[in-house]
Order: C-alpha cells, then sequence, then structure tokens
C-alpha cells in the first residue's frame, strides 16, 4: 500500500476562509462614534429618540422586576440588563404583522410589540391570564425548553409563506440554545423550504454558567448558517443601531422570498441568569463584568444621541419616571386579576372533561368554595 505523504484537506485553512467571511458589523463605537457610514439605517430623529426611550423604559423595568420578585410579587424572571440594544434593536425592525416567538428573557420584544404589561407580569407569577394573548398582537408566550421556540418559528414561517403573507416570524435563543438540536433542526428546515424566518441567538458568552468557548469549537455562531445553506451575520449586540440594521435587512430578504436569517448578536447579561439562585460571580471575574460594563448600550447610544442634540438628561428622567408609573399601575392591575384556581386550570383544559378529572373537579369546587 502507498503511503499517502500529503493531507487531503487543509483544516485551518478551510476554517480560516469561512470565518473571514463573519466579522462582526459594528456602526456606533463604545463612544457612540458612526464607524460604518454604510451600514447606518435610515432612521428619523424621532424614531432614534423612540429606540433611547425604549431602550431606558426596559432597564426600569428590569430593576423594577427584579425587586418585586425579590419581594415575591412576581415569580420566574430573567434578568435582561444590557441586552436592551439586541432585543429592543431587533423588534423595531418589525412590522405589526410579523411573529415573535420569544425565549423566556425576550419578555420586552412582547410588550414592545403590544403585550399589555400587566399581562407580562402575570405571566411571571403563572398566572393562565398571562397567556392570553390579546387578539391582534402577535407574539406566543415564551418558551421555557430551551431551543424549542427554533422549531416553533420556523412552523410559523412556513405558514405564512403558504398563506402568501408579506411577514416573518422571528425567534430568539441565547448562545447556549445553539448547542441544541432544535437549533440544527430549526435552521435547516427553514433553509430548505425558504420560510420567513429571522432566527437571532443573542450570545451573551455565558449560557446559564458554560463559556461560548467550551460549547462549541466554531469561532462564530453566525457561521453555523454555512451548514443549513442560509445567510448568517454576527453583530455587536451593544450596538443598537448595527441590530436593526441587520435584523431589517433579514427581513427585507424573507419577504422578497430568499428565506431565513441567522442573526448573532454579541451581547452580555449584567445580572444572573434567572433570579431563580443563580450566582454569576462563580463563573465570571470582576475584570470581565467591567470589559461589558463599558460597551452598555445605552450609555453608547445615549453619547451618540446627545452628541446630535437630540437627548438631554431631563428627557431621559421624564422617561424614567413614566416608567416608574406604568410599572406601578401594571403591577396593581395584575394584583387585581383573581388568584388562579385548580377549577380554573381543569377549565380551560377539556373542551369535555374526562370521567376521572370530573370527579377531581367535584372535589376541588368544593374545597375552593370554602
Amino acid at each position: 500500500m502507498t503511503a499517502i505523504n500529503k493531507m487531503l484537506l487543509d483544516a485551518n485553512k478551510q476554517f480560516e476562509a469561512i470565518e473571514e467571511q463573519f466579522q462582526t458589523l459594528q456602526i456606533l463605537n463604545e463612544d457612540g462614534e458612526i464607524v460604518n457610514k454604510e451600514a447606518m439605517p435610515d432612521l428619523t430623529d424621532e424614531q432614534l429618540k423612540e429606540l433611547m426611550t425604549r431602550m431606558v423604559y426596559t432597564r426600569v423595568l428590569d430593576q423594577r422586576s427584579i425587586s418585586l420578585n425579590r419581594q415575591g410579587r412576581l415569580g420566574f424572571y430573567a434578568p435582561t440588563a444590557g441586552q436592551e440594544a439586541s432585543q429592543l434593536g431587533s423588534q423595531f425592525a418589525l412590522e405589526k404583522e410579523d411573529f415573535i416567538l420569544p425565549g423566556y428573557r425576550d419578555v420586552p420584544q412582547m410588550v414592545w410589540h403590544g403585550l399589555p404589561l400587566y399581562q407580562a407580569f402575570l405571566f411571571s407569577r403563572g398566572h393562565f391570564e398571562g397567556n392570553k394573548i390579546p387578539e391582534g398582537v402577535n407574539v406566543i408566550s415564551p418558551q421555557i425548553i430551551i431551543g424549542a421556540q427554533y422549531i416553533q418559528a420556523t412552523g410559523v414561517a412556513l405558514g405564512m409563506k403558504k398563506n402568501g403573507a408579506k411577514s416573518v416570524a422571528i425567534t430568539y435563543t441565547g448562545d447556549g440554545g445553539a448547542s441544541q438540536g432544535d437549533f440544527y433542526e430549526g435552521i435547516n428546515f427553514a433553509g430548505a423550504f425558504k420560510a420567513p424566518a429571522i432566527f437571532i441567538v443573542q450570545n451573551n458568552r455565558f449560557a446559564i454558567s458554560t463559556p461560548v468557548e467550551k460549547q462549541s469549537a466554531a469561532r462564530t455562531i453566525a457561521q453555523k448558517a454555512v451548514a443549513a445553506g442560509i445567510p448568517g451575520i454576527q453583530v455587536d449586540g451593544m450596538d443598537v443601531l448595527a441590530v436593526y440594521a441587520a435584523t431589517l435587512d433579514a427581513r427585507k430578504r424573507a419577504v422578497n422570498g430568499e428565506g431565513p436569517t441567522l442573526i448573532e448578536t454579541l451581547t452580555y447579561r449584567y445580572g444572573p441568569h434567572t433570579m431563580a439562585g443563580d450566582d454569576p460571580t462563580r463563573y465570571r471575574t470582576s475584570d470581565t463584568d467591567n470589559e461589558w460594563e463599558k460597551k452598555d448600550p445605552l450609555v453608547r447610544f445615549r453619547k451618540f444621541l446627545v452628541a446630535k442634540g437630540l437627548w438631554s438628561e431631563e428627557e431621559e428622567t421624564a422617561v424614567i419616571e413614566r416608567a416608574k408609573e406604568e410599572i406601578k399601575e401594571a403591577i396593581t392591575k395584575a394584583d387585581a386579576v383573581p388568584k388562579q384556581k385548580v377549577t380554573d386550570l381543569m377549565n380551560i383544559m377539556y373542551e369535555k372533561m374526562p370521567a376521572n378529572l370530573q370527579e377531581q373537579y367535584e372535589i376541588y369546587k368544593e374545597k375552593e368554595s370554602k
């Protein structure tokens, strides 16, 4: 047998060729300066101010939600501070008819897409009224199973295509979700059928506690799009304009029949994974936290707007006060909703209740009447 002296594949050269195509899209640097004029989206001054308003409001909502959770007035809660640009920049590029399939950290997108805030609070409490999405609000309840929303988004997007709708389905997961089988199945199926879907991976570096470098040998998550035959792009997820531009571009392709896009946003969550006992100091260093605090999406965008004469301390204070008042009203409204009962759940679960549950239903009904 003749020995093969030359390797048939130069793996390093192959990887380098792929990774070279996934440079991070950035429009604003950390000082709020435009570094990519060609990619600058065409937004009016009012739209720019609205984006900042939403980010400030959402930061206040996160702070209040953490406080309410600690008081026992909310249930499950996943902090969002640090990810506002990724979440709200992408949602801002959508139209009302587009459908959001969120993960459990993506409540802000749902609220800005039309979900009443008090219902978001009820969802956190596990109350079924929090899952009664109003007519015309195109969102579903946040997915708790990591990555499952990717397959669901593909199905929704394929339905839109079959109906001839000029809309898209957008879904979110984190870097941990990109390690799930559902992630690969979702983007592969959507690519095969050119479904109008936008898949966003909010890479906040640590999933629950595992560094992204230990989750995959790939240098970027965006490059995983190559295997599915769909476009992929990596974006500075602390730059709201870059996220908006990338999402808007993906939406245009989708409604034009060009299929789905995978967007990786490089971002960071300043708080714990959830308020259910996670301690980020066990897997993140203070140096890493400090490094990402300098990239704060609110600080960066504020500098940009102030330089343009579009934002002031007085305007930001007004937004903060409005947010506090509306959050107070929403939690009061959530408190006024009757407490959930076992019989409520049984009533809404079945059109015709099975005989074995009917017996249990009567037992609980009697207990609840006392």
